[in-house]
């Protein structure tokens, strides 16, 4: 890849339900807007709640993962502070009811089958559960989403039964963890990163390769 390509293309590894993820990707919206060339993003699934996870897949809420009281009162003013910062308003803090893992598989299919339409979805997701408080978890919201952007309601539906693609979605998420990533979002730029909701400004120095800092 030539320098010219890597400077056109950023990896991304996030999870819907991390409003981090969203700031992040409204603040990658704010970058690319001023930027004069196209920038490929290149989507990566995380699972937030890997280690809450009962053998079935589901959450398993009382699990300990070591997040108190003081952890999301923190995480709370650290998501008001970027809403402001970025000019964002969103219909709640955080998530943590919600799972993500039907919207992960149905973004998954959408990428590699309606590759024409993944951005329009991926936003529409994010969209959902941040500005409007909708359940991401539920099949019938994300019907509706699909459609919304032109898809099949039926081929999504499909989708999200499909067993196969749930265990691709796991062999990502698995991959990730392979690769280092421990959170999200991260962002990857011809091997450098960047892990947080990070500016425009410093996503720009990220891609056009002068150091970075975290956030």
């Amino acid at each position: 890849m030539s320098d010219t390509d890597a400077r056109d293309r950023l990896i991304l590894y996030a999870d819907y339900v991390c409003p981090f993820c969203y700031l992040g990707t409204r603040s990658l919206e704010q970058y690319r807007e001023r930027r004069e060339a196209p920038l490929e993003v290149e989507w990566h699934p995380f699972d937030l709640r890997r280690d809450k996870r009962n053998p079935d897949g589901s959450i398993d809420h009382d699990a300990d993962d070591g997040k108190d009281d003081a952890y999301f009162e923190q995480a709370k003013q650290n998501v008001r502070r970027l809403q402001e910062e970025y000019g964002v308003e969103m219909a709640q803090e955080l998530a943590v009811e919600v799972d993500s893992l039907p919207a992960q598989q149905a973004s998954l299919y959408v990428r590699r089958e309606h590759p024409e339409s993944w951005a329009a979805f991926d936003d529409a997701i994010y969209e959902a559960l941040w500005q409007d408080d909708r359940d991401i978890g539920d099949a019938d919201v994300l019907v509706d989403l699909a459609t919304d952007v032109g898809l099949s309601s039926e081929e999504l539906r499909s989708a999200l039964a499909d067993d196969d693609l749930r265990a691709e979605l796991e062999d990502r998420f698995a991959e990730a963890h392979s690769k280092g990533i421990t959170g999200v979002p991260t962002f990857v730029a011809d091997g450098r990163v960047a892990r947080g909701a990070v500016p425009p400004a410093h996503l720009e120095r990220l891609i056009e390769g002068e150091p970075q800092t975290n956030r």
